[in-house]
């Protein structure tokens, strides 16, 4: 027996939602089937840490398919989908350990069994597996060939890691593909957070104050998504270009204090602690619904929250309600973590088709350079960027205009002037 699941028994119930998925994901798709031919990735060994749902399993499917041992952990406690972990370990045969729920013990407990396969190559979503890596195996670090990231907050940790000469092999930044942040961050964050929240909360989003807490690529899909709904949106920032952005994309921009008692809706997307804080809650209104969609659930400062509150009750599925000394009520989603893993279904499979589709190809990259990469964090190669959009919009029905000779002479040359 494989793995480490919830019930293996939810197994058939779990591969409906993973075939569904991939009828959603035609590039993905599309790889793992020349990839059963081709086998490129023959003999690896790969350790992944990442969401445990039906769109990671495909991703998992076409890795196995191309040739590579590969065993699984969630890179959350929350985003485990329990029926696809029994899949994935009884219909797939690929060694999952995911619970939805686990505690922290668990949670490392399942990385390090991860890591007894001695990987190759690492894929992962947060740098746990990364980091866990470096402090406790330091013995495999010399076999292993790189590694991919799928997440900005694992791209800060990797980057931080490199600074400190900590690391010790190639990463490539998955997240920073143009096919990943400009797609999967912006849409694919800005639809699923707002749909954790409704289904947290079966409130109405338009005619509310909705306060978006960081204005990168998934805090300009939240924005625009919650403005689309009809709530007037604040963005708070710390970055000039991000916020002068903002407003010229016609957003009101302020400091989170001034944001605090105006919102209805807070929603975290930092990559930072304490974005929401003491100081914060002390100014909100009664009701106020405050939720995080960045990786770690630090943004929101829960331990403030707690002592500052006089009881805490769960007043609904994934809303935990907390009532402050002078009766006011803040309530928190998904215990503060990721809200749209943790109380929806995440990113839709159509979007994770193109972010798994780089996640695959850096894998084939980065065994078809072998150890020749210096450990650091590298971008994903721009073709193969390029190449994930080509056969998204292909999936699509979607041609390309092309340039004719003597508009690529044009291009190519400096004699033509006015």
């Amino acid at each position: 027996m494989i793995g480490d699941c919830k019930d293996r028994s939810l197994a058939p119930a779990g591969r409906k939602r993973v075939e569904w998925a991939d009828e959603n994901m035609p590039v993905l798709r599309a790889i793992r089937e020349e990839w059963q031919a081709s086998r490129p990735l023959a003999g690896a060994r790969i350790a992944a840490c990442l969401h445990v749902t039906a769109e990671t399993a495909n991703l998992m499917r076409a890795l196995k398919a191309g040739g590579a041992e590969v065993a699984l952990c969630a890179s959350n406690p929350l985003s485990t989908q329990d029926d696809v972990a029994a899949a994935l370990n009884e219909v797939y045969g690929i060694a999952t350990y995911a619970i939805r729920g686990e505690d922290e013990d668990t949670y490392y407990r399942h990385i390090r069994s991860v890591l007894d396969i001695e990987p190759q190559l690492t894929m992962d979503d947060g740098a746990d597996l990364v980091t866990t890596l470096h402090r406790e195996r330091a013995s495999v670090l010399e076999r292993v060939i790189g590694g991919t990231e799928e997440t900005t907050t694992g791209v800060i940790r990797l980057k931080a890691m490199e600074r400190d000469r900590y690391l010790r092999f190639p990463v490539v930044a998955v997240n920073d593909a143009r096919t990943k942040h400009m797609f999967d961050n912006r849409y694919g964050t800005g639809q699923s957070t707002i749909d954790g929240i409704l289904r947290a909360t079966n409130s109405l989003i338009a005619g509310s104050t909705f306060v978006v807490i960081g204005y990168g690529w998934c805090g300009r899909g939240v924005a625009s998504r919650a403005r689309g709904m009809g709530a007037d949106v604040i963005v708070v920032e710390v970055d000039p270009l991000r916020a002068l952005e903002a407003v010229m994309d016609g957003f009101r921009v302020m400091p989170m204090e001034r944001a605090a008692a105006e919102g209805h809706f807070f929603v975290t997307v930092t990559g930072n602690r304490d974005a929401i804080g003491p100081d914060h809650l002390r100014r909100m209104r009664d009701g106020a619904v405050i939720a995080n969609a960045g990786h770690f659930d630090v943004e929101i400062n829960i331990p403030a929250l707690m002592a500052m509150a006089k009881e805490r009750r769960e007043v609904r599925p994934h809303v935990d309600e907390f009532v402050l000394e002078d009766g006011r009520r803040i309530r928190l989603l998904a215990q503060g973590r990721l809200v749209n893993l943790g109380a929806a279904e995440g990113h839709p499979p159509q979007v994770m088709d193109m972010s798994f589709a780089n996640q695959a190809l850096s894998a084939a990259w980065l065994l078809g350079r072998g150890s020749g990469l210096e450990a650091r964090v590298y971008p994903v190669p721009d073709d193969i960027d390029r190449e994930v959009a080509r056969r998204k919009l292909a999936s699509m029905g979607i041609t390309l205009e092309e340039l004719s000779p003597e508009q690529r002479e044009y291009l190519a040359s400096w004699q033509f002037g006015t």
